[in-house]
């Protein structure tokens, strides 16, 4: 009943050939189902799981750049969005550690004009601090804020910010994992 793809099937129905009719409806049906094998495989997606993820650590270095552009790259790194191999339900991502917080910059009025606010629960129990203040008493915490607040509220983000670790100096302990300095685009 098969034959090449060109050609109309040359089959017999109880010994009786088929009419020239029901060898072009079946000779159409192979060319589309060659064509539908060829579609269906083409259009295979890859998608990631946590058994072949490749985790690598890079390092940053934060002084002198700008607080926001840095954090949304950072952001990228932990999801995974740099790499081909990104799926959106898969922690994909890299560890990505930063050195010198402190040294963040940030332009215009922002660093009395920005407010961090925190609350107790209590009534009456907001309390705020600016830029300078945090940056003076915690500036690792100036970065993860930033970082957090560019990824998902889910939980999967919860998970990927636990690979961020930020330190104030330009000292880590993270040397034992070879970390390769991230490519930081301007």
């Amino acid at each position: 009943m098969s034959g090449p793809v060109g050609e109309a099937p040359k089959s017999q129905a109880n010994g009786h050939e088929l009419s020239l009719r029901a060898q072009k409806g079946l000779a159409i049906i192979a060319r589309s189902r060659a064509r539908y094998a060829r579609l269906v495989r083409a259009m295979k997606t890859y998608v990631a799981t946590p058994a072949d993820r490749e985790r690598n650590w890079l390092v940053v270095d934060a002084s002198g750049r700008t607080l926001g552009r840095l954090a949304t790259q950072i952001a990228d790194a932990l999801r995974g969005k740099r790499k081909p191999t990104y799926t959106p339900h898969v922690d994909t991502g890299d560890f990505v550690i930063v050195v010198n917080a402190e040294k963040i910059a940030v332009t215009g009025n922002k660093r009395t004009d920005k407010r961090y606010y925190r609350h107790s629960g209590y009534p009456g129990g907001l309390r705020s601090r600016s830029l300078n203040d945090m940056l003076e008493r915690r500036p690792e915490e100036v970065i993860r804020l930033a970082v957090k607040g560019m990824m998902p509220r889910n939980r999967l983000a919860r998970k990927q910010l636990t690979k961020l670790k930020v330190y104030a100096g330009p000292d880590h302990p993270h040397v034992a994992q070879q970390p390769q300095p991230m490519e930081i685009e301007q």
